[in-house]
């Protein structure tokens, strides 16, 4: 930060984050032994949602095609429509026939067995779409949201790139092969599941660990049940989401989140040449992140950190604060200190929507790598008139 700004946020990290900090020595700390984890699996990455901290990375920036893992970015846009109130949860859309005709069980893949003129709410096809991997129902979101797959991918990509997604690029809301346009890399799909966590906690809730799917109906009228194809939920402790996925290129992959403690880790793995060895190896990763680190708490959700200038806003400052439970990840036993600093470009612009990420707080344990978690808005801030520009400027002169 520049200025006052930089000022007023050190002095509130300094009376919010714990005493701990001052274990710190001066001069470059030794480096800390990190556990060690063995792979066969080409990509590879492990990351700390609390703390922002990656555990283990092989392979993170390669790019891939993800298949049904692409889900997970269908999904991000519908619950942020959701969110924004530009589309309701109970809004029906209406299967087509041109869709039925692509997407049907014996054409396209998985699917939640819609059928033609069948009308299906927004919430059921998510459901559909996340739990049973349904081709079909990725359709019929993008057509209904947007009236083709072609116009939805246009914001899938718009979206992926505002969230941080910078090696990827979407060209189908289902994941199918379409000659190599999408792709992704692991590092973009960890910053996608982080977003969505952090952004729809809610419809993460929701969407996410459902253990079975109810709908339609086979040729001799008995109900289709479907099993979630999260392969590690109900068999790890704490697992509840994303998906999978499974491509000739990428192998078998698996983009995977679990909680414990309090402390959640998001993980990817990709390339792998089973289900079996997908499955042992992802259980393997969580059990390692969770019993050779540890999570410690600094800042306890919602606390402030300070306030942001505001440039022509209807308030001259905004205070930053946590969405969630900070921690800093360590090796089990660790016994140093750390840094803290809060960074971020000020002044904001006005209008500043409270809940988005205004900040980072980047916390450097002695002899790690630092850690970032992002800083939230504690308000709203609207455009300000004359007036409020003026206050503005008093206020950086005199800080009143």
């Amino acid at each position: 930060m520049k200025g006052g700004a930089a000022a007023l946020a050190a002095l509130a990290l300094a009376a919010a984050l714990p005493a701990a900090s001052a274990g710190s020595k001066k001069g470059a700390p030794a480096p800390v032994s990190r556990p060690l984890y063995i792979t066969q699996a080409p990509i590879v990455m492990l990351k700390d949602l609390d703390s922002g901290a990656i555990l283990f990375s092989r392979g993170a920036d390669k790019r891939f095609a993800p298949a049904s893992m692409a889900k997970v970015m269908t999904a991000y846009v519908v619950l942020d429509l959701i969110k924004k109130g530009e589309l309701s949860r109970d809004k029906p859309f209406t299967m087509t026939e041109a869709i039925w005709k692509k997407w049907n069980g014996s054409r396209g893949g998985s699917t939640m067995f819609l059928r033609p003129g069948e009308k299906v709410t927004v919430d059921e096809l998510l459901k559909g779409l996340i739990t049973v991997s349904g081709n079909d129902a990725a359709a019929l979101l993008a057509v209904g949201i947007d009236g083709s797959e072609e116009e939805f991918v246009k914001r899938m990509n718009v979206v992926s790139s505002k969230i941080g997604m910078a090696s990827s690029r979407f060209g189908n809301p289902a994941g199918w092969p379409d000659g190599g346009v999408t792709k992704v890399s692991a590092a973009d799909l960890i910053t996608l599941a982080d977003r969505l966590i952090r952004d729809h906690p809610g419809g993460y809730a929701r969407y996410f660990s459902i253990p079975k799917l109810q709908h339609g109906k086979a040729p001799g009228g008995e109900p289709i049940v479907q099993s979630n194809r999260n392969p590690i939920l109900g068999r790890f402790v704490g697992a509840d989401g994303l998906k999978t996925g499974h491509t000739a290129e990428a192998g078998y992959c698996f983009l995977g989140s679990a909680k414990r403690d309090g402390r959640r880790l998001i993980m990817v793995v990709a390339g792998m040449g089973s289900e079996k060895s997908r499955r042992d190896e992802a259980e393997r990763l969580m059990t390692w992140g969770f019993e050779q680190w540890e999570g410690r708490e600094l800042v306890p959700a919602g606390a402030s950190l300070g306030r942001i200038d505001v440039g022509k806003g209807a308030a001259p400052t905004v205070a930053a604060e946590t969405g969630m439970a900070v921690r800093m990840t360590v090796p089990k036993g660790y016994a140093g200190g750390y840094r803290a600093v809060m960074r971020t470009q000020a002044p904001l612009s006005a209008p500043v929507v409270r809940g988005t990420p205004i900040a980072d707080l980047i916390v450097t344990p002695d002899g790690l790598p630092p850690q970032t978690t992002p800083l939230l808005a504690a308000a709203d801030v609207g455009a300000g008139g004359g007036w409020a520009r003026t206050r503005t400027g008093f206020y950086r002169l005199t800080g009143l």
